[in-house]
């Protein structure tokens, strides 16, 4: 039954529509109260979270019915902005093909399909066979996402996992690829699996129902009626990850936290085995295990912060047989090192930029392979054949399309596979390059930044900063060709590395979190004002966004200095930091601890409420401020967004439009699922901030 306020709430909204004038509503408050070290805290807008309370959905439902009639004078803009990134998307499109033995593997989108179809051939002139069309299979359903697929040693079947809510809650499903038949063989919540050599078992992860934290290994025999479990991760602050040596000789169960790893293996070839602990976990000892040749190679943090990497028997690897493969170097991140028969390639990380060195087993030397231009997006592009003499990868940047490139190591060449084609657009019309400004600590912080070529540096232009620094995830400067229509109407467009990512090695990373999340913070706030300084933007019209925890990036920098911005888009953003990091039953929150900070430790308590966006909104001026969010978010809950914008329209004492937008109808994380209905998103959140900035065609 509807209670009084949700029916008064309604009318209100018939009312305004009628009247056509943009009201914005107004959430009422409940009375919530907590001790929290010894303080009480009074939260009048708690009673959000109730998912279930049809007044929370009127509530939001009415913010979208505000923010609808506060843009609609922009629907002319947003369809233009639409047809334009439309017209640069090439609608047909194949990937380039993946072999896998006799097989090649690829993806192919035709015009009007909102997804890509997964095929395979025999050979370059075998008959098509689709796997998974998922065009098909999202008829009748708002959503669909497909979380993984993996072929089977003999290619006979596939493994699929898929979501149909947006939640992340993906269901393992088995496809017999003779006969096109899907196998009764299913499980719910499974996060990653890999079959064994037999061909006929199947291992997978599930996460738990509510914290969503990946803790259960199953092994699975096709036909039999249950899975047998076979490890649980009991510990909190771990979650459990499935993968296989490119070698396909071991099953590799990753157990990690986010300062602390240990690996289990099992032969792929003795399923019924039990998993043997590689090296017992170590507080602060981050590793990970591959396979060539009868030799471990592991990658490894031990007295080597930016990791190095080490090789061991198979016959006895403990740490005393370790030996370097790769040295640790201060100036250079390991990200990593992919392994075949006659060659490895290292990706490394340094100065911002990925670089790929590949090293040849038979002569011993190493060869790097060189990228034009001074920012740049590389790394593997999926050489699955181990016994490949080739190593495919990929190259892009601001103003270079996605790229698929295959180095030849027996000759040293790169061959250029294949260039997206985006239509209309020409490179030479414009430039991108590095800027490092300096935070106020002397640190200095790297960006990337694109321009129309003829652009003058005067102080005058509008100018759209773009930042994550979290997690150790280092942002690249990749293509987007919806990026055009901002950098075509003036626009600089810029890419801050603060810190927090990992951009310049793991101490990049050390600094923007716990403790030192203020970096963050500081970073972005200093490189706007760099830019300011240098003339690259106007003092007042800078637009930024972020989103997900560069979402509460936004929220901070906002409460820090809310002058210096003129508007905000912050997606599904993390803001109210400390409620979500209180609740040790709400996804990721125990095992983020090490990330953020445990609030249950005074100081650490203090440290993070001293940033939290929600916590910190003050009765003041703020800047224009577009929030967009799921109702169905798995990862940053709706009502944290929903908390933020109800508290902040009571406190602000501007003009500025402050909106909510929220998708009711299935939809995740990383918003719509479509390519064209999140190209029709982008249009919308690109509309609202150009006309901010007073470009409104």
């Amino acid at each position: 039954m509807k209670t009084n306020w949700t029916i008064s709430l309604m009318l209100c909204l018939a009312a305004s529509a009628i009247a056509q004038v943009a009201t914005p509503p107004i959430a009422k408050t409940k009375d919530h109260r907590e001790t929290r070290h010894g303080a009480t805290v009074i939260d009048p807008y708690f009673w959000l979270r109730e998912k279930s309370n049809p007044e929370v959905s009127a509530f939001l439902e009415a913010e979208n019915t505000y923010t609808e009639a506060s843009t609609k004078h922009l629907k002319p803009f947003q369809d233009q902005l639409y047809k334009e990134m439309l017209g640069h998307m090439k609608e047909t499109d194949l990937s380039v093909p993946v072999r896998r033995g006799a097989f090649l593997y690829y993806s192919r989108i035709a015009a009007g399909q909102q997804y890509p179809v997964q095929c395979r051939k025999k050979g370059n002139d075998g008959a098509e066979e689709i796997l998974l069309d998922l065009n098909e299979m999202a008829k009748g359903k708002k959503f669909v996402s497909l979380g993984n697929m993996v072929v089977s040693d003999d290619q006979n079947l596939l493994a699929f996992t898929t979501d149909y809510a947006g939640f992340r809650q993906y269901d393992l499903n088995v496809k017999d690829l003779r006969t096109g038949e899907t196998l009764p063989d299913t499980a719910a919540r499974v996060v990653s699996f890999q079959w064994a050599s037999d061909n006929k078992t199947i291992f997978f992860t599930t996460e738990d129902a509510t914290t969503k934290r990946s803790d259960h290994l199953w092994r699975h025999t096709l036909g039999e009626k249950q899975p047998v479990r076979i490890y649980q991760e009991l510990d909190e602050l771990y979650r459990i990850q499935l993968t296989k040596t490119r070698d396909k000789k071991f099953l590799v169960l990753n157990i990690g936290s986010t300062d602390t790893s240990e690996v289990r293996l099992l032969r792929a070839d003795q399923p019924l085995g039990n998993f043997s602990t590689f090296s017992p976990r170590e507080k602060k000892h981050k590793y990970n295990v591959d396979h060539r040749e009868n030799l471990f190679y592991i990658r490894s943090n031990k007295k080597a912060i930016n990791y190095q990497i080490l090789t061991a028997p198979e016959k006895d690897p403990s740490p005393k047989n370790w030996k370097i493969f790769v040295a640790h170097n201060p100036d250079v991140l390991s990200q990593g090192i992919d392994l075949y028969r006659d060659f490895a390639v290292a990706i490394e990380k340094w100065q911002g930029l990925t670089r790929l060195r590949v090293h040849n087993f038979k002569s011993g030397k190493w060869e790097s392979i060189s990228f034009p231009e001074p920012v740049y997006a590389a790394g593997p592009g999926g050489t699955v054949d181990h016994d490949s003499t080739t190593y495919r990868y990929t190259y892009q940047s601001f103003v270079t399309p996605p790229s698929v490139f295959e180095y030849d190591t027996t000759t040293g060449q790169s061959t250029l596979l294949k260039r997206q084609e985006v239509p209309g657009f020409d490179s030479s019309q414009y430039v991108a390059e590095r800027q490092w400004a300096t935070a106020r600590d002397g640190v200095k912080v790297p960006l990337s930044v694109i321009y129309k070529k003829g652009f003058e540096r005067n102080g005058k232009a509008p100018l759209f900063l773009y930042a994550y620094g979290s997690y150790g995830a280092g942002m690249q400067a990749s293509f987007s060709s919806a990026r055009l229509s901002l950098v075509d109407r003036g626009m600089v467009y810029v890419l801050a590395h603060i810190r927090g990512g990992n951009e310049m090695g793991e101490k990049w990373h050390e600094d923007g979190m716990l403790m030192k999340k203020k970096n963050t913070f500081t970073d972005f706030i200093d490189s706007a004002e760099y830019l300011v300084k240098e003339k690259w933007a106007a003092k007042d019209r800078i637009v930024i966004e972020g989103g997900s925890a560069g979402g509460l990036l936004m929220g901070a920098v906002v409460n820090m200095r809310p002058e210096l911005f003129r508007a905000v888009h912050a997606s599904v953003p993390f803001v109210d930091v400390m409620n979500t990091m209180m609740d040790a039953s709400m996804p990721l929150t125990v095992g983020e601890y090490l990330e953020w900070g445990n609030p249950n430790e005074k100081a650490a308590y203090d440290y993070m409420k001293s940033y939290s966006p929600y916590d910190n909104l003050e009765k003041r001026a703020y800047p224009a401020i577009l929030v967009t969010t799921s109702f169905n978010d798995s990862q940053v809950m709706y009502w944290e967004p929903a908390k933020y914008v109800a508290r902040l329209r009571m406190l602000k004492t501007d003009a500025n439009q402050l909106l909510l937008k929220t998708k009711m109808e299935p939809a995740g994380h990383g918003g719509a699922s479509g390519r064209y209905d999140r190209l029709k998103d982008t249009a919308f959140e690109y509309a609202w901030m150009l006309s901010q900035v007073g470009i409104n065609q």
